[in-house]
């Protein structure tokens, strides 16, 4: 490296700071792997509440290199067990199959939803034991 780059730790990143960040690393993946590909497409299924129209829960995932990468599920209390959240998974996998994804992953905390995505046929895949103290980060994933 011919300088000696500053470094600077923030809590407080400047507009930008993130999009440049993942611009970067998008374009030595592509020179990596010789793909001409965007930075991800998001994919989001929405539930909304019929009477205000406002957003109770949904997924929020987008698809990448092959994959898709769910990064929020959130089914209201009332709501799960009525297959709301298994239907929104169901979607989101045809919606990866149909951009020509081969693969799913999720990471899901051993309190919130491994069962539900193991029903699903996910395996795991991966383990942060004691994150946070007491629990486990669980690594999920499926083939399509």
């Amino acid at each position: 490296m011919p300088f000696a780059p500053p470094l600077s730790l923030t809590d407080i990143p400047t507009p930008g700071a993130y999009q440049a960040l993942l611009l970067a690393l998008h374009r030595f993946t592509e020179e990596q792997l010789g793909l001409v590909e965007s930075l991800g497409q998001a994919l989001v299924i929405l539930l909304t509440d019929p009477t205000t129209g406002g957003i109770v829960g949904g997924l929020w995932g987008s698809t990448y290199l092959g994959h898709l990468q769910i990064g929020i599920l959130f089914v209201p209390e009332a709501l799960r067990r009525t297959g709301l959240g298994t239907r929104m998974v169901h979607m989101a996998e045809a919606e990866a199959i149909r951009r020509g994804c081969n693969g799913v992953w999720v990471q899901s905390y051993d309190f919130q939803a491994r069962g539900f995505y193991e029903r699903l046929g996910y395996e795991t895949f991966g383990i942060l034991d004691e994150c946070p103290p007491g629990h486990s980060l669980v690594f999920l994933r499926r083939r399509l």
